[in-house]
This record gives C-alpha cells, sequence and structure tokens, in this order.
C-alpha cells in the first residue's frame, strides 16, 4: 500500500500553492511592487497573520514564488539533459536553450525579464537572487551526476553554477535567439564539459 501523505503537510501543501496561485493573479495585470501581502491573502481566503506565518515577509514570498515557477519547467530541463547522457556538450545544449525559450513563454518569468527595475521582482533573480541560484544549481547539479557519475564534484558544481548564471544573466538581458545562444554557451564550455564529464 502507497504511504499516504500525513495531513499537516498535505495541508501546508494545498494552502502554499493557494497562496501562490494568488500571486500569479495579481501579477497577471500589475507589477510586483503594487501586490501587497494583504491583496494575497485577501484573495487566497486567508488572513494575513496566516500569509505572514507561512512566510515571514514579502521578500520571502518572493523568493518562494519565483523557486516554486521555477519547479513547473525545471524537471523538462533535466529531461533534457537525460536525453543527452552521450553527449554532455548536447545535453548542455539542450537544457540551456529549453530553459531560456520556456522562461520567456511563461507570463511571471516573462514579466521578470521585462522589468526595468520598478516593477519588484527582477531583483530575486539578480541582486537578492542567491536562495533562487542556489536552488537550481543544486538541482542542476544532481542531474548531472546522475549522468555523468565519474566526474568530480567540484566540476559539476562549477558547471552547473556557471550555467545558472549564465542562464539568468541570458534571460533578462537576451542577446540572440535560445537556440543560437545556447549553441554560443555550449561551444565556449566545450573543451571543460568534455574534461570535466569525461568524453575528452
Amino acid at each position: 500500500m502507497a504511504s499516504r501523505t500525513p495531513y499537516p503537510e498535505a495541508a501546508r501543501a494545498l494552502l502554499r500553492q493557494t497562496l501562490f496561485d494568488a500571486a500569479r493573479h495579481h501579477l497577471e495585470d500589475r507589477p510586483w511592487s503594487e501586490v501587497t501581502m494583504g491583496d494575497i491573502a485577501i484573495t487566497a481566503g486567508v488572513s494575513r497573520q496566516t500569509l505572514y506565518k507561512e512566510f515571514g515577509n514579502k521578500s520571502e514570498f518572493a523568493v518562494n514564488l519565483t523557486i516554486h515557477e521555477g519547479e513547473r519547467f525545471l524537471g523538462a530541463v533535466e529531461d533534457a539533459v537525460r536525453a543527452h547522457t552521450g553527449d554532455p556538450r548536447a545535453a548542455i545544449r539542450a537544457a540551456l536553450e529549453l530553459f531560456l525559450r520556456t522562461a520567456t513563454e511563461d507570463p511571471l518569468l516573462r514579466m521578470v525579464v521585462t522589468d526595468d527595475g520598478s516593477g519588484g521582482m527582477l531583483s530575486f533573480v539578480t541582486t537578492q537572487g542567491m536562495p533562487v541560484t542556489v536552488w537550481a544549481t543544486t538541482r542542476l547539479s544532481a542531474v548531472i551526476e546522475e549522468g555523468w557519475p565519474q566526474a568530480a564534484k567540484a566540476d559539476v558544481q562549477l558547471l552547473a553554477e556557471a550555467l545558472v548564471r549564465l542562464a539568468i544573466s541570458y534571460i533578462i538581458n537576451p542577446s540572440g535567439s535560445p537556440d543560437s545562444t545556447a549553441a554560443s554557451v555550449a561551444d565556449l564550455l566545450g573543451p571543460f564539459i568534455d574534461r570535466a564529464l569525461g568524453t575528452a
């Protein structure tokens, strides 16, 4: 028999999903800087006290919202890496292209991309973005280690963090199409990828 999720854990997951959905609702037509915690609580049908108890403050909520939204497509990015374990350069290129393309198509992330700094969300993937960077790097490191277990952990960590930071930079300030950008980055990092992942 499959194990059941304990009620408190399930209730908390439902609460967080409801709060994130409420935030997305408000972000459809106005910037984050104009959305208050009270707005989110009212739309979610909970008290402000409940919201603050769960997240502490608006900045903490924003970081968690950004990570939650990233979860929706990072699994697909990981699948792109797994689909190319025989060719690590192709794996990095495919993963980065999918990441960049999906990020520009997602409404919330597109809002971050077009934020001129006044919308209130840009800082959560730049100057205040360390939690998001660490989270994404950890996820990417794990899938790289899974595909290339012979690689040194330090090299995997360095590669994953570099890719995450480059991806964020290119999302915020694109210089070409997702395909061309991913190809350029894969070529640039190619020698390191070959050495680190044992294909040189």
